[in-house]
């Protein structure tokens, strides 16, 4: 087997990729303050905002091709953080990307939909970016610089992601579903707009893009949906139909990190090299089966 690095490995999206790649390569998941447990792979410490500490990862491990998932990915912390979240979003990326480079290995870098100011929705690679929080300035400004600093890796655009709480990091829907559990009112909003897909499609679309992919591709799933219109699909799968989901809009709510309304991207790019994104409500009922109503 070839070796696949994968850096944020405790991180939702990391630990999903090193488990699903772990039948295909012999696969390396760094981390940074949290140890993932993950049979199959091998676990390994690593600062990479320390660039000797990524030299002697990259040496020790020898990877046939790696997958960059770190980054603070919460636009909050970013915009409460900033030395810090550019350290880990940008310097590391583009030193991750040297070092690709200078092997001359593949190298899938992951961007965020965030980068856009969700004017001009549904957006392609090639449209204008403009971002509105320094969390998607960040990752505009590694999105350039690694692909200067090597020309053939795939910076994957990824949309809002969900899946199950195996992970150490759980996705945007656990609180969701513990709200409901404990009849708790939640206020979602009607005026942000994604294209969401689950960890295992974006996992599907990451490890294409690495074995085909040069430049900017978008993943994200099929379908333009609100946070309100998706905690309804939810409720209504999981059988919690007295949920208190109440709508709301983001100007009634104060948040440090500006938020875009509609950033749905258009994956017409990746279809073309085979990634087959499913309807949310087939990804939820994979997840959670059919539920009797509660």
């Amino acid at each position: 087997m070839k070796t696949l690095l994968v850096t944020g490995a405790s991180g939702f999206l990391g630990f999903n990729i090193c488990r699903a790649a772990r039948s295909s390569w012999k696969v390396f998941g760094a981390y940074f303050s949290r140890r993932a447990a993950i049979d199959g792979v091998n676990v390994v410490p690593v600062d990479a905002t320390r660039f000797s500490e990524l030299k002697k990862l990259f040496r020790e491990v020898r990877p046939d091709a790696v997958i960059h998932a770190a980054a603070v990915a919460r636009p909050n912390l970013c915009q409460q953080n900033p030395s810090w979240s550019h350290a880990v979003n940008v310097e590391a990326s583009i030193n991750i990307a040297g070092l690709c480079s200078d092997l001359t290995i593949p190298c899938a870098f992951i961007s965020s939909d965030l980068v856009f100011d969700g004017l001009n929705a549904p957006y392609k690679e090639e449209d204008p970016v403009s971002p509105v929080s320094l969390y998607g300035e960040q990752k505009v400004q590694a999105e350039t610089a690694v692909l200067d600093r090597h020309p053939g890796a795939a910076v994957c655009r990824t949309s809002l992601m969900f899946g199950d709480d195996s992970s150490p990091s759980t996705s945007f829907i656990q609180p969701m579903i513990s709200a409901m559990k404990e009849n708790r009112p939640q206020t979602l909003f009607i005026d942000e707009f994604r294209t969401p897909m689950s960890a295992d499609t974006a996992v599907q679309g990451i490890l294409l893009a690495l074995a085909g992919a040069r430049g900017r591709i978008h993943l994200g799933g099929p379908e333009r949906i609100s946070r309100y219109e998706f905690g309804l699909l939810l409720r209504d799968i999981l059988g919690f139909r007295d949920a208190r989901l109440n709508p709301g809009r983001q100007q009634d709510v104060a948040m440090p990190a500006p938020r875009p309304p509609d950033v749905s991207l258009d994956c017409s790019r990746a279809i073309e090299l085979g990634f087959r994104p499913s309807p949310i409500r087939t990804e939820l009922e994979r997840l959670f089966g059919p539920v009797p109503p509660i």
